[in-house]
């Protein structure tokens, strides 16, 4: 049965629910509806469950365990014999050697081509023109001086020896997956109901819900619970892309893991309620909730550590929702760290959901 055809039903009757089922029939009904509705929106299925899974396989590929690639360089006619020395170095493997004229060296450098450029210097040595920006290039720079030298005849004082780490619990892929995990979460609880009550009070489907005896209250959070439903599914889905394709170690309790997207379904959803509770059209909402979410996707640590950003803004990024969310997730999954033990996380998304409904119950409108 479709939401039209039940608040039909409720008009025609509008005191049986109330007599029959109790204080939240109207709840449970319009609860059940959207779930329906959800059955019948393949893009819902594509977008919240097969894209996040779609772009962690695709990073996570991208990402994954394999040889250092080799530093491509290019050296200046005039600087050939740097091109010896690495050729006869024991890292020899780890350059891709390519000696040319300054002006094509420089061109392709600037393009991207080449991670360094050896130049000669006015002394009989060697000058380095490296992008301090690009860690392929600073890399290039480094291991490049280190093979010189040591072709060179340079002898270490000190003997040292290294050990590379790609251990599941330390890889890229191990920090991609909870903040995939947060960022759908943010996207779906904000989406999913901005679009469906923007949608429904275009097609005049509030206002039938004023003659009925459903209050505003129970209509809200029936369109926030739904979120918890497929709250469960999403983590069920990345959790096990993690584990099986990527063998991802879970430290925590899949209870503590479930606690932190329930909480964090229901913080987003009335992020989204109190965003779409005034917005008439599709383009309004879609501006306001591109407003909201862009400063997260960028600050909140999705794709690389938000520590990267200057030390005066850090207690900004940690208030925000998302950030809160992909912290607390990361820490019940790769650390096991208890609930109990993050508290400040859960403040900051009860705030941030809590205060969103009660403004949105506040300010929400039927027309």
């Amino acid at each position: 049965m479709s939401t039209t055809q039940e608040v039909a039903n409720m008009k025609e009757a509008p005191h049986k629910p109330a007599e029959h089922n109790g204080r939240w029939a109207g709840y449970w009904h319009l609860l059940g509806a959207r779930m329906r509705e959800l059955q019948r929106e393949p893009e819902v299925v594509f977008w919240v469950f097969v894209f996040p899974l779609l772009l962690a396989a695709g990073l996570g590929i991208a990402f994954r365990e394999k040889p250092h690639d080799a530093s491509s360089i290019a050296v200046v006619d005039g600087a050939r014999e740097a091109a010896n020395l690495l050729q006869r170095s024991p890292q020899h493997d780890s350059f891709k050697v390519q000696t040319l004229d300054e002006e094509a060296a420089k061109q392709g450098f600037r393009l991207g081509k080449y991670d360094l450029v050896i130049e000669p210097a006015g002394d009989g040595g060697f000058q380095y023109r490296y992008d301090p920006a690009r860690p392929e290039s600073v890399l290039a720079r480094s291991e490049a001086d280190n093979a010189i030298q040591t072709a060179s005849g340079r002898k270490d004082v000190v003997a040292t020896t290294t050990v590379t780490s790609s251990e599941p619990g330390s890889r890229y892929i191990d920090f991609l997956i909870p903040g995939l995990l947060g960022m759908n979460l943010m996207n779906s609880g904000m989406w999913g109901i901005g679009f469906a009550l923007v949608d429904m009070r275009q097609r005049k489907l509030l206002k039938r819900f004023v003659g009925t005896p459903m209050r505003r209250g129970d209509f809200l959070l029936a369109l926030l619970s739904s979120r918890l439903v497929l709250m469960l599914i999403e983590i069920g889905l990345l959790l096990t892309l993690g584990v099986l394709a990527f063998h991802m170690k879970v430290l925590g309790s899949l209870f503590a893991i479930l606690l932190w997207g329930c909480v964090g379904a229901l913080a987003f959803g009335g992020i989204g309620l109190l965003t779409a509770s005034r917005a008439q059209k599709i383009e309004s909402v879609s501006g306001l909730m591109n407003l909201v979410m862009m400063p997260m996707w960028i600050f909140s640590g999705v794709f690389f550590s938000y520590e990267r950003f200057p030390a005066i803004i850090q207690p900004a990024i940690k208030a925000l929702p998302l950030t809160a969310l992909n912290d607390a997730l990361r820490a019940s999954i790769l650390q096991g760290t208890p609930i109990w033990q993050q508290w400040q996380r859960l403040l900051v998304l009860g705030l941030w959901g809590g205060v969103s409904f009660l403004l949105a119950l506040k300010w929400f409108r039927w027309t």
